[in-house]
């Protein structure tokens, strides 16, 4: 029986509290005969507060050999390094640069028993895929940027026809597998941009509308990013699968993930040609730490994700029919009320845990 080791970092706030969650539902769905090796490491900045690092070579390695990472939360208020920039950062951009791990994989979907802030919207009325790209854009500048005299910022935006051109690709292959949008059913690509006024988002647009010509069977649009802001509010159940630049689809996966109960409710997968990063949208939320009432659907449906990942790569369906047991064990639980707090409930993360658990192992694979 093949073995797949995935790489544990717990992080900071409520990231161990959440992980270890996942961690119980992935074990219990996939039972005694698990092929799951899990091995802890270390970073965050409650490691660099400790030690002075916060992202460990031997924790980097381990992260890069292993088959799959799955991630709490990282950062901590005011923990920074001299140059100001957050330490529980680096965890996370590190892997997305060195791993090139190229597309971040951002689905969006309203859950039967959640109750969304946006006026007569219900469960089905928001299912979509923000396809955010990982490794250009605006945040490459990190560490690359200029600061002149104390009176000049600059940051460079970066898009290469290599990176565009992959992570377009990869959106028209989520439209493919998908089922639609929730209004019309039609497997619709949407290309966010700023072309209008940006060179930049106009050679983005450009290789978007000349791979769009590989896949005459998807249908596809513009959307220019302070419209789309206003789309997703107005009318989200047009939308199928969303491709942008990294700071866009940063900003925007956070606006989304409000219509859907919030950031609890937001898993996300960064994945690469050959790793795959896997943790909730949310940040470590310090101030509900140790409270036990952290929500650990999103760190959860994560995991579910890194399943499908690694079952789909190695052509094993016992990760994948694993995968499924979990997404449908969140819904049953979701549907019969057991919400945490910061979706209108007061389920603590130890009941919902539980609950889970008991529910993958009585949902049926094909559900």
């Amino acid at each position: 029986m093949k073995h797949y080791t995935i790489a544990v970092v717990h992080g900071d706030g409520i990231g161990p509290e959440v992980c270890r969650a996942a961690v119980r539902v992935v074990e219990a769905a996939l039972g005694t005969a698990s092929p799951l090796v899990f091995r802890e490491y270390d970073a965050g900045a409650q490691h660099y507060l400790e030690t002075g690092e916060s992202f460990p070579e031997a924790s980097f390695e381990g992260c890069r050999e292993a088959d799959a990472i799955l991630h709490g939360a990282g950062g901590l208020p005011g923990v920074v390094h001299p140059d100001g920039t957050e330490a529980g950062l680096d965890f996370t951009l590190r892997l997305r640069f060195e791993l090139d791990l190229f597309a971040n994989i951002r689905p969006i979907r309203l859950y039967d028993g959640v109750r969304s802030p946006l006026r007569d919207v219900k469960a089905g009325d928001i299912d979509y895929v923000i396809l955010r790209e990982n490794s250009e854009g605006l945040y490459a500048a990190r560490g690359g940027g200029a600061l002149l005299r104390g009176e000049v910022a600059i940051d460079p935006l970066v898009q290469t026809r290599h990176g565009v051109e992959r992570i377009v690709r990869k959106a028209f292959e989520l439209a493919r597998q998908s089922e639609g949008a929730p209004r019309d059913g039609v497997r619709r690509v949407t290309c966010c941009d700023k072309a209008n006024v940006l060179r930049s988002y106009a050679f983005f647009r450009s290789i978007f509308d000349r791979v769009a010509k590989d896949y005459p069977d998807i249908e596809t649009e513009h959307a220019l990013i302070d419209a789309m802001a206003m789309h997703l509010v107005m009318r989200p159940s047009h939308y199928n699968v969303i491709v942008t630049e990294n700071m866009f689809g940063d900003i925007l996966s956070d606006l989304a993930a409000a219509t859907v109960g919030g950031m609890g409710m937001a898993p996300s997968a960064e994945v690469g040609a050959h790793n795959g990063f896997f943790q909730a949208a949310h940040g470590s939320a310090p101030d509900i730490a140790g409270k036990g009432i952290a929500n650990p659907y999103g760190t959860v449906l994560s995991a579910a994700s890194m399943l499908d990942w690694l079952g789909h790569g190695h052509s094993d369906e016992r990760l994948t029919d694993a995968a499924r047991r979990i997404r449908a064990a969140v819904e049953t639980c979701i549907r019969d009320g057991l919400l945490s707090a910061d979706i209108g409930g007061s389920a603590g993360t130890e009941r919902i845990t539980a609950a889970l658990c008991e529910a993958v192992a009585g949902v049926s694979p094909g559900r």
